[in-house]
């Protein structure tokens, strides 16, 4: 523990080192002879800025402060103001760790991953600031999207460690941290995502509209076959199918070099460059696995997703917190998988049971399966690409904060126990300006065998909304019969929460479950194909600057429309 605690005082450090490094930078003294015109500058920012905010006061009371004409001021400026506020409630995590850790198992997991999710909340919002600081006006309105992601993971992280206080006894303590702390860090990160989508109003505000087109955003250096120019011979070998001989082997027979993921996982080197792959022979490994933030760039592939099986059987209904259920974690950046099996084998009883949790960024999974009942797969944060996929479950089994995409895979609701429901998609979008939600496209939803008896009479839903702004979008799917007419419900069916301003959205679908005439009232029901081209690869995933470097197959846009 203490080693933890001075890890995490380490960390804090240098993450304000940075951000007042960052301010330091940027606001500098200005002279007296200019002091009016830019006070005048200043106010139409701030005014122009702050007529999209939802919460103007607070924008106005956080945005004048900067006192500058510089437009990169603005971000820094509410950067730092979140960050402030994240270190205010980790310090709030710590002290209540002291008072109320060893009041039950249940509260001292719920503070010790509310401190480890603040953490991750820094290090996105160092990089916000960094990037801020090295960067001109001109590069940061052309990165507005890498700005967004990262401040959309600090909501995301904000909001996990409140959903970690989920009992009677501990929402005592749940109230007194979000009133403390964590809601100034869910509206002032919410306010950091209006300025930076609102870069190119401060730039008209002040005369500085630079028409900026979106192609001259930076791609990465690949060579002429279209791999990063970092990959090596073998690893494009690899990508292409051909095979190679990997870093790491694992057997359960000990006809590798390990005979747990975990320990190949553990071989990995310290500031080891390009990828690290680790092959994982046919075999049921029943170990629960974390990939943490230091491991980036893991490709980790198996004998296929019947063969190399992945599992685990943790569970809420037995006293573990939904974030640790996970049989598999990853963290990292750049994390690849293929022809892999995560499952959890909890069953239906055991309520929120993840077999496979995914917080790092630009992270793919091909040809892989996911395996469980309730809270499958959690997308936690980042972008998160899914192809040729097996997907099962039964309630909220795709779920989380992430800009996810999944495409060409096959969606099963199986039976969940009797009097549930099944409900495909639960997104946590807390934001209006949060670039997250679930996109299904060229999917097939269907029921699981175990299901198809009683598919026309246990409910079957696409989504609900599980926060303000909940997205979930179903394009070119391939819906069956078993879902209901009205193809969503709402989060809790007598207060209705959420619904107001949630975005349920189909386009191109096909199949009996596809008809949007009775949908309820606050989806959107059948959009345009404008529309529904916000939620293809390229805008919603950034897609030309990271996917081709993977070497996964995967649609730019629409498949068939």
């Amino acid at each position: 523990m203490s080693g933890k605690i001075l890890g995490s005082a380490v960390s804090l450090i240098l993450v304000v080192g940075v951000v007042i490094g960052v301010v330091a930078v940027v606001q500098s003294p200005k002279t007296e002879t200019n002091r009016t015109g830019e006070l005048k500058t200043t106010n139409r920012a701030v005014t122009a800025l702050c007529q999209g905010s939802d919460d103007q006061k607070l924008c106005h009371s956080v945005l004048s402060s900067s006192n500058s004409s510089d437009p990169k001021d603005y971000i820094v400026t509410v950067v730092k103001s979140s960050m402030d506020s994240v270190i205010k409630a980790f310090n709030m995590s710590d002290k209540l760790t002291v008072e109320h850790g060893n009041s039950s198992e249940g509260m001292k997991m719920a503070l010790d991953d509310c401190k480890d999710l603040l953490q991750s909340a820094m290090h996105e919002l160092e990089a916000s600031g960094v990037m801020v600081k090295e960067s001109s006006i001109e590069d940061v309105n052309d990165r507005t999207a890498e700005l967004k992601n990262w401040l959309g993971a600090v909501v995301a992280y904000q909001q996990s460690c409140l959903d970690g206080f989920n009992t009677d006894g501990e929402k005592k303590v749940q109230e007194q941290l979000q009133a403390d702390s964590l809601d100034s860090v869910g509206k002032l990160t919410g306010l950091a995502l209006d300025v930076v989508s609102g870069i190119s109003k401060i730039l008209q505000s002040l005369d500085l509209n630079l028409a900026l087109k979106p192609a001259s955003r930076r791609l990465l250096d690949v060579d002429q076959d279209g791999y990063p120019t970092w990959l090596s011979a073998a690893d494009r070998k690899l990508l292409g199918q051909g095979g190679v001989v990997p870093h790491a082997t694992v057997a359960k027979d000990g006809s590798g070099q390990f005979k747990t993921i975990t320990d190949a996982i553990n071989s990995y080197p310290n500031n080891h460059q390009g990828r690290f792959i680790i092959y994982v022979k046919a075999g049921v490994y029943d170990e629960y696995i974390l990939v943490d933030k230091k491991k980036a760039n893991l490709l980790i592939y198996g004998d296929g997703p019947t063969k190399t099986i992945i599992t685990g059987r943790k569970n809420f209904a037995e006293g573990t917190k939904t974030m640790r259920t996970s049989t598999f974690s990853m963290v990292a950046d750049d994390f690849m998988a293929k022809s892999i099996a995560f499952e959890n084998t909890a069953g239906a009883a055991g309520h929120q049971a993840v077999a496979l949790r995914v917080q790092g960024d630009r992270a793919v999974f091909f040809d892989c399966a996911m395996r469980g009942y309730q809270d499958t797969l959690y997308a936690h944060a980042h972008r998160q690409f899914y192809r040729n996929c097996e997907i099962s479950g039964t309630i909220d089994f795709i779920f989380g904060y992430a800009t996810t995409l999944i495409q060409n895979s096959k969606i099963f609701v199986r039976k969940p126990e009797a009097n549930q429901q099944n409900i495909v998609v639960a997104d946590g979008t807390g934001q209006k300006n949060m670039p997250t939600g679930v996109v299904l496209q060229n999917c097939e939803i269907m029921p699981d065998p175990s299901l198809v008896a009683d598919r026309l009479t246990v409910k079957t839903y696409l989504a609900r909304p599980w926060k303000a702004f909940s997205r979930a979008i179903f394009i070119e799917n391939v819906i069956g019969d078993l879902i209901q007419p009205e193809g969503y419900i709402p989060w809790n069916p007598v207060a209705e929460p959420n619904t107001k301003d949630c975005f349920f959205g189909e386009f191109g679908n096909t199949g009996p479950g596809s008809n949007a005439n009775a949908r309820a009232s606050f989806s959107k029901g059948v959009i345009s194909k404008q529309e529904a081209a916000k939620y293809t690869a390229e805008p919603w995933l950034q897609a030309s600057t990271w996917l081709p470097a993977t070497g996964i197959p995967f649609d730019a846009g629409f498949v068939r429309a």
